[in-house]
């Protein structure tokens, strides 16, 4: 296992905000490096964290690259599911990477105390990983300065989005409780008291003053700097409870997925403790749609039983223990409770490089507070909550990718990345699934060889959700 702290990286501010995108589900697309196209593929729960992962392709950015834009435009696109207090899992591969690529692991972390002995620490909140976990992955993959990646995040913050209807949804499910708080409310009500819906305009000043403090003074700055300092205080002051020795200490880590074959594909898989890669695994191998469903879950509960929801390990000790698991073919039996949604993306570059990530803030909107004036919206402590399903997966044969598909969702999640996998390597589009009634998938195929040879390239976004798959324009 290997760790990397932040660097201190600046560029200038650049970048607009994006009012309105094409509800697109299904787009095919030929890869070129012709200046001014497209020389990617991209899909997302979030159409507009989709544009902003297609304009760093177009600049000359990488897979890398795109997906850590894609993930800190989340931040302000999809706080719901993925605000800078989130946590997730993300899966990357480039030709010619061992043992199909590297899984990067920074799930929600609760805290030390958890809120105990500090006052009104009513609702224990977890420690903010996604901007550490992207900072580790696009160390090891990216191709330009992880500074370059955050002014788009802090355009669609500062100058504001419309909602889409993904968030629309999930601020409709919980308005009630969410805008009992005033800070919350402030941000995410109308001028009438009732949840902002999709369409109307949502500016968040606070958060892209902590995206430009991340951009000008590196993501360590979360953790051991002055903006760690406001959000523990802001935490605190919102019943997170968190203290600065709990951001100092939350480490991701790098890890090996886990592997299987098929044919002469290999098949890469998150590991756990993102054990929905474990479950995803599982349902590749599955007989049929139904049996994949219900043995994802059965597989997923069994680990957690032998292992615990949050299993630990030193690093590839605990994959090399799931793919054993996994080699015997799932066990246990039973369900799972009802576990927090998620949401989730996928990129393809022009050399066949990947990456595919699933974030979480272990229910929808985390505490259903703020971190103050940082503005950022405070994930649960996984302590007091079941751990998501992290899912992704990524093929690949020789030195040459075929497919990467990214879950979301609830219990299905996994499920439906293991269905959906197992479809676009018998050259089908990924469908929707009645045994997946909660899982979504985004999902990106290129069956002759690499982009950059000019492999014509298919990304789907699942047509129950919302979401935004691109080629060229």
């Amino acid at each position: 296992m290997r760790t990397a702290l932040s660097a201190v990286l600046a560029i200038s501010v650049t970048g607009c905000a994006f009012k309105n995108y094409s509800p697109v589900k299904i787009v095919s697309s030929m890869f070129g490096p012709s200046p001014g196209q497209l020389i990617g593929t991209v899909s997302s729960d979030e159409p507009q964290a989709t544009l902003v992962g297609r304009d760093i392709l177009q600049r000359g950015g990488n897979a890398a690259d795109a997906a850590t834009a894609m993930g800190l435009a989340l931040a302000v696109t999809l706080p719901s599911r993925a605000s800078l207090g989130a946590g997730g899992a993300c899966l990357a591969y480039r030709p010619g990477d061992q043992n199909g690529g590297r899984a990067f692991m920074f799930l929600p972390v609760a805290g030390t105390v958890d809120g105990v002995g500090m006052p009104h620490a009513d609702r224990p909140a977890a420690v903010p990983m996604l901007a550490r976990g992207l900072y580790l992955m696009h160390l090891q993959y990216g191709s330009a300065a992880f500074s370059e990646m955050v002014p788009g995040a802090i355009a669609l913050a500062a100058n504001g989005i419309n909602v889409s209807r993904q968030l629309a949804t999930d601020l409709a499910a919980v308005q009630v409780p969410l805008l009992a708080d005033a800070g919350v409310r402030a941000v995410f009500a109308r001028s009438d008291g009732k949840a902002l819906a999709e369409g109307d305009a949502l500016v968040q000043t606070h958060l892209s003053g902590a995206l430009d403090q991340i951009r000008s003074m590196g993501v360590g700055d979360l953790y051991n700097g002055a903006l760690g300092q406001s959000f523990v205080a802001g935490s605190q002051k919102a019943g997170g409870g968190l203290a600065m020795a709990d951001m100092r200490g939350a480490i991701p880590s790098e890890r090996l997925p886990l592997s299987l074959s098929s044919g002469e594909t290999q098949v890469s898989f998150l590991p756990p403790p993102a054990d929905g890669g474990l479950g995803a695994a599982v349902a590749f191998r599955a007989a049929s749609s139904s049996d994949a469903a219900t043995r994802a879950q059965a597989s997923v509960a069994g680990w957690r039983a032998q292992n615990g929801s949050h299993a630990s390990g030193t690093g590839d000790d605990l994959t090399a223990r799931a793919q054993a698991f996994v080699n015997a073919g799932g066990a246990g039996g039973g369900g799972l409770p009802s576990l927090p949604a998620s949401t989730s993306f996928a990129v393809v570059d022009h050399g066949g490089m990947a990456v595919a990530c699933s974030l979480s803030m272990d229910n929808l909107f985390g505490t259903g507070r703020m971190a103050g004036n940082t503005g950022i919206v405070l994930g649960a402590s996984p302590a007091r909550l079941p751990q998501p399903l992290y899912a992704a997966a990524i093929a690949s044969q020789g030195r040459a990718f075929r497919a990467v598909v990214a879950g979301s969702g609830q219990n299905d999640a996994a499920a439906a990345t293991g269905i959906a996998m197992r479809q676009l390597l018998a050259g089908q589009t990924p469908d929707a699934h009645p045994v997946t009634a909660q899982g979504r998938v985004n999902a990106i195929s290129c069956p002759r060889g690499l982009p950059g040879d000019g492999a014509t390239c298919t990304a789907v976004t699942d047509p129950r959700g919302a979401g935004l798959a691109m080629g060229p324009r």
